[in-house]
């Protein structure tokens, strides 16, 4: 628990001193700590009008800011999946807190008004004592889309309701240490307010100033411009979100599914074991918004299938990894039907568009999957098994007992291996077929680009100089590409979910044999790389388009150009 904290304040520090806490800062100084300033004669605030104005008041600021940024994060996610509204909700949302807590600046009574709710007793007058922390509550609302890039883990554990202990002290500790840096600021405008005699006398003026400001800001964001401000701003933290982000700690960061009776013994099971191991009750498939390929499209339940072996495969259906497991998956299940082998696969979105049934079955079909399929839209079967990886495959016995875990792509023979080994054990008289003969092509441990997603929020290999958050904004090509990055040029809008562009261009520095792009929307897309020029159509739902392969890995680069009306989100290798 204590590595979990420090890896949430390590990251918080990183980002609370990034350019990502511009947005903020005007109110944290302005409101934050000026207002707490004492005169000369040992008043507080504006000719000191209320003599009990707390010192304690940036403090406050930033105790209101932590828990408010703690319940946005754990819970937007959940409230908007709930609601069926977008993610960019958020960010709106925000926008309008911005203008709220700007005009609270200049208009005092208003922002009486607007800290009203925060108060302990509704009906009292608020107590100055009291602003600091209703004003550090209102800012954490609008400090939420600036997180840093750890808490995209925290964010999908609150929107598939997996909130745990470990979950909260993540979350808890990160907004601690990005709020560090701010109550550095609010203190420092509380210092230069003492000591700068212009702060002492022109304390409403300075109130105002800061509410217009607010205000710009808010409207600027609309427009981005503080995104274009900040490119004449060196990123002077990406080095350390990288090394942190890529560091050990990080990539073992467990926030799986909450543990439950039912599936404690799941770790019990190390990942790819050669022979069955016992690993408790497989958990029931809970959540299920919708069956393919069953009888009339009835819900399958674990329970009903005693007696019978079951593989429980996880899976996306834009996801590489997938693609190539997906033929294994069918052939064991065609192979070993007969035999008493059950196969359901359960679709857990990556993405929004991966949610949406009719997507879903035109994948079914056009992968061949003939074996029964559940929509796991709210990861709930997901949060069950404690599952992270697309794919994984599940091995359960015919007495619902999970024998096998593979995470990942591979070990397709091992897996099959022991699918026989327990259907001989529940029927020592079956006759099996021939071992199926599907050809493995798994890629070699780093010898392939690491898959790449487009979105801000799961971006972790950009190699262009500009900020990349969601908004609109223009990008150039960097004079050199670094090696597994990608960069963009011309105008693009990012999105929670990929990117698109009216005629923008994305160049990707690779290691692969074949490369694939999820793109969706209706229109053209052009690549460019050492063989020549292809255009390639695309329409229909989003799915996974082959844009590169050769004989053999090959390194080098190529331009896509992404045509109005396409959607891209990702880059995936094989």
């Amino acid at each position: 628990m204590l590595t979990l904290a420090l890896i949430g304040v390590v990251g918080g520090l990183i980002t609370g001193i990034s350019p990502c806490i511009l947005p903020v800062l005007p109110v944290i100084f302005f409101s934050g700590g000026a207002q707490s300033a004492r005169n000369p004669d040992g008043t507080e605030g504006e000719a000191a009008p209320v003599k009990e104005a707390s010192r304690w008041r940036p403090y406050q600021v930033v105790a209101g800011l932590v828990l408010s940024f703690s319940i946005f994060t754990l819970l937007g996610s959940l409230i908007l999946n709930l609601l069926g509204l977008p993610q960019d909700v958020l960010r709106w949302a925000a926008l309008i807190v911005l203008i709220l807590i700007g005009l609270g600046l200049i208009f005092e009574p208003l922002q009486h008004l607007l800290e009203r709710p925060f108060a302990r007793f509704p009906q009292r007058a608020i107590s100055p004592k009291r602003r600091g922390f209703g004003l550090g509550l209102a800012l954490g609302a609008v400090y939420v889309p600036c997180a840093g890039p750890i808490l995209a883990a925290i964010t999908v554990a609150g929107s598939t309701g997996k909130i745990g202990w470990e979950t909260v002290v993540l979350t808890v500790s990160f907004a601690v240490g990005t709020s560090i840096p701010l109550l550095f600021f609010a203190l420092a405008g509380r210092r230069v307010a003492e000591r700068v005699k212009a702060f002492r006398t022109r304390q409403k003026g300075i109130r105002i100033t800061g509410g217009v400001l607010m205000i710009a800001l808010a409207i600027g964001l609309v427009f981005n411009v503080p995104q274009a401000l900040q490119r004449l701003i060196p990123d002077y933290t990406a080095g350390l979100q990288d090394g942190f982000n890529n560091s050990e700690q990080v990539k073992s960061l467990d926030l799986g599914g909450l543990v439950t009776d039912e599936n404690k013994d799941l770790s019990k099971c190390s990942n790819g074991s050669d022979v069955l191991q016992s690993c408790g009750p497989a958990p029931a498939l809970r959540g299920i918004d919708q069956w393919f390929n069953t009888a009339d499209d009835k819900p399958i339940a674990l329970s009903d299938l005693r007696g019978k072996v079951v593989l429980v495969d996880f899976w996306a259906y834009s996801c590489i990894n997938c693609l190539r497991s997906v033929p294994h998956v069918s052939a064991w299940a065609k192979a070993y039907q007969d035999a008493g082998l059950t196969v359901i696969g359960v679709h857990s979105p990556e993405y929004a568009f991966e949610k949406v049934p009719e997507n879903v079955a035109a994948a079914i079909k056009e992968q061949g999957i003939t074996y029964p399929v559940a929509l796991d839209n709210q990861l709930s079967t997901w949060t069950a098994y404690r599952n992270r990886y697309w794919p994984a495959h599940y091995l359960i016995d015919a007495s619902g007992t999970v024998r096998q875990i593979q995470f990942g792509e591979g070990g397709y023979a091992t897996t099959e291996k022991l699918i026989r080994e327990l259907l001989t054990q529940t029927t020592p008289d079956v006759k099996l077929p021939a071992m199926t003969e599907t050809a493995d092509d798994t890629p070699q441990a780093g010898s392939t680009t690491p898959e790449t997603y487009l979105s801000p929020t799961k971006m972790v290999n950009f190699g262009g100089t500009e900020p990349y958050s969601i908004g609109t904004s223009t990008f150039a090509f960097p004079e050199n590409l670094a090696k597994d990055t990608f960069a963009l040029d011309g105008s693009w809008t990012l999105t929670s979910q990929g990117i698109s562009s009216a005629e923008g261009s994305i160049k990707l520095a690779y290691t692969a044999q074949q490369i694939r792009m999820v793109l969706g929307g209706s229109g053209t897309v052009t690549v460019t790389d050492k063989n020549g020029t292809k255009t390639i159509q695309v329409s229909g739902p989003p799915g996974s388009y082959e844009i590169f392969s050769s004989k053999k890995s090959d390194t080098g680069e190529l331009k896509v150009t992404v045509g109005a009306g396409v959607d891209a989100y990702s880059f995936t290798f094989g």
